[in-house]
């Protein structure tokens, strides 16, 4: 292949949390030299900066009137993804317990989900080689257009085994009860619930290895790339 001859790809991976989205999407962007972008952590990013400044959560109107204020930078390189709330690098606060349990709630507003889509579609488009974007509603609402749209999913009893390894020590059961209500929290949500495009390529990563799904996805990529 050329070089500069390849049209820049943008891959939309979605699926609901414990399917390996994350490991696998940066895997795969580092390996084909692309753009890597994690559209939870700029929900997560401003979910923290909401709960930081004593937004009332539980009250839609206040999170809309100030969904603009925060400046949210997301870095795309999949070795080293960065997030920055106004100047504040929030990598690691974005990832607590109480963030994670609001950001259903956050993420649900119409002014939020404009917002950070708006963020999303520029950072895709001006992505040089193509993008990898990773996200539960990547292929059906922010990138409807994506070359290649993959919807990953796995067995609730697999993505909790998973999570609560990541959690270091979280129980098992707790786990699956927390990721089967924000599954259903984020699939009911009227504004771009969780759900699979139409013409996504399911993947069930249950019975998959992390390197067998990576290779899948490169594979799926690359098919894509050559038929153009």
């Amino acid at each position: 292949m050329e070089n500069g001859a390849a049209q820049p790809v943008i891959v939309a991976i979605d699926g609901p949390s414990g399917t390996g989205k994350s490991s696998t999407s940066k895997a795969v962007a580092a390996r084909l030299g692309l753009s890597y972008l994690d559209t939870g952590a700029q929900y997560r990013a401003i979910t923290w900066w909401m709960v930081n400044n004593g937004i009332d959560i539980e009250d839609p109107t206040a999170i809309a009137a100030v969904a603009g204020k925060p400046e949210i930078v997301s870095g795309t390189d999949p070795a080293a993804p960065t997030i920055t709330v106004d100047g504040t690098d929030v990598s690691a606060p974005i990832r607590t317990p109480e963030v994670t349990a609001k950001v259903s709630a956050v993420s649900a507003v119409p002014e939020v989900r404009a917002r950070i889509t708006e963020l999303q579609r520029s950072l895709a488009a001006s992505a040089p080689r193509g993008i990898v974007v990773e996200g539960r509603d990547i292929g059906t609402t922010v990138l409807p257009d994506a070359g290649l749209k993959i919807f990953l999913t796995a067995s609730p009893e697999a993505r909790a085994a998973r999570r609560s390894g990541e959690l270091k020590g979280a129980d098992v059961h707790s786990t699956r009860e927390a990721l089967i209500r924000r599954d259903a929290a984020d699939s009911s949500r009227k504004t771009s619930p969780l759900a699979k495009a139409d013409d996504a390529v399911e993947v069930d990563t249950t019975e998959l290895t992390l390197t067998q799904v990576i290779e899948c996805v490169v594979t799926l990529v690359e098919e894509k790339r050559a038929a153009k």
